[in-house]
């Protein structure tokens, strides 16, 4: 019954949202929206068991002093010092249990949230994303070897594109005639990106909404049953 019960509740669950797309009338579409509702509800518990898993992990770590662990203790300490913040003086449209932090508000310009925010958490993201910047270009650079006829078309393509969409693009083809502006590289770059890329693009989206869809069948069926701890 333990594993029956979930089960029967995420069939009739699933049903009831997929019809109330299609029919989006009494009573589907009140039911739907209140299990909408509680999916917020169970969503906001899963948040805070995820936060205290946060914790558990981490904790573990520091006690058994595991590789790298001083990083873990930053990892917690932040994380108590953002939610602090946000509990004592809010964010920036809802005030916190002290108010809005006037008087700290007019030193830094902005609430201590949003000024950890802006100053630290986003200088951090784009440093990361700066550091990912090389890991892709290595694995470009692995890419565009022209080992094979694919390969060979995904090499020439990202030269087109580059080289497109830089001055020294326009400046190699910006000789040609007007009868030839079909072979300016900022044009071959913007066909590129409009046709064939796009093409592309869809081709995955629909290939994963296909995917989206089967494994919802599998869930809302019973076929798929990992949620529950099981294979």
């Amino acid at each position: 019954m333990k594993r029956k019960i979930p089960l029967l509740i995420t069939f009739l669950v699933g049903v009831i949202i997929i019809i109330s797309e299609f029919i989006p009338h009494k009573p589907f579409g009140q039911i739907s929206g209140e299990l909408e509702k509680w999916y917020l509800i169970i969503a906001g518990f899963a948040i805070i068991l995820g936060q205290l898993s946060l914790f558990k992990v981490n904790l573990f770590k520091i006690r058994h002093r595991q590789k790298n662990w001083q990083f873990f203790i930053l990892t917690l300490l932040s994380f108590i010092l953002m939610v602090s913040i946000g509990i004592f003086w809010g964010t920036e449209n809802h005030p916190g249990i002290f108010g809005n932090g006037e008087t700290i508000s007019n030193t830094i310009g902005t609430k201590p949230f949003d000024y950890l925010f802006d100053n630290v958490y986003q200088n951090l993201q784009a440093t990361m994303f700066s550091l990912l910047a090389f890991f892709i270009a290595s694995a470009a650079y692995r890419a565009f070897i022209a080992r094979t006829l694919e390969s060979s078309l995904l090499l020439v393509a990202a030269i087109l594109v580059m080289l497109g969409n830089t001055s020294l693009g326009s400046a190699l083809t910006g000789w040609l005639p007007e009868s030839l502006k079909f072979l300016h590289l900022p044009r071959i770059s913007e066909f590129i990106m409009k046709y064939p890329t796009t093409a592309g693009q869809r081709a995955i989206m629909i290939g994963a909404a296909f995917g989206i869809i089967g494994s919802s069948l599998r869930i809302i069926l019973g076929i798929e049953r990992s949620y529950l701890g099981g294979k």
